[in-house]
C-alpha cells in the first residue's frame, strides 16, 4: 500500500475511519533528514500494509495541520490509535526504531 497524502481535507477522515493504527509522517521536501527517511516510510508502508496506515503530511503545503499537532521541527511521526494521537517521535532514525516506535517501544531519542 502506498503512503496516503494527508491534507486539511482529508485528515480527519482518514485518521478517524482507519481500522489500524496511523503513522503520521509530518516532512518537507527541502528537509535532508525527511529524505533519508523515505526509503524506510515507503519500505514500512509496503511490510506492514494491512497492520498499519501511513499518511504524509508535506509541512508547507499544510501549515495548519502542521500548527494544529505543534509541529516544530521535522522530519515528526505521529501515531494515532483510535483517531486520537497517542505518540510522537521527532527526526530520522534506523527502521527498526520506526517500527518499534509504531508498536509501542520506547524509544530512546539519541542525543
Amino acid at each position: 500500500m502506498k503512503e496516503v497524502i494527508l491534507t486539511q481535507d482529508n485528515f480527519n477522515e482518514e485518521i478517524q475511519n482507519a481500522k489500524t493504527p496511523v503513522l503520521v509522517d509530518f516532512w518537507a521536501p527541502w528537509c535532508g533528514p525527511c529524505r533519508n527517511m523515505l526509503p524506510i516510510v515507503e519500505e514500512l508502508s509496503e511490510e506492514l500494509d494491512g497492520q498499519v496506515k501511513i499518511g504524509k503530511v508535506n509541512v508547507d503545503e499544510e501549515e495548519m495541520l502542521a500548527r494544529l499537532f505543534n509541529v516544530r521541527s521535522i522530519p515528526m511521526f505521529v501515531v494515532f490509535e483510535n483517531g486520537k494521537p497517542v505518540r510522537s517521535f521527532l527526526g530520522s532514525c534506523p527502521k527498526q526504531t520506526l517500527i518499534d516506535f509504531i508498536n509501542g517501544k520506547e524509544i530512546k531519542e539519541e542525543e
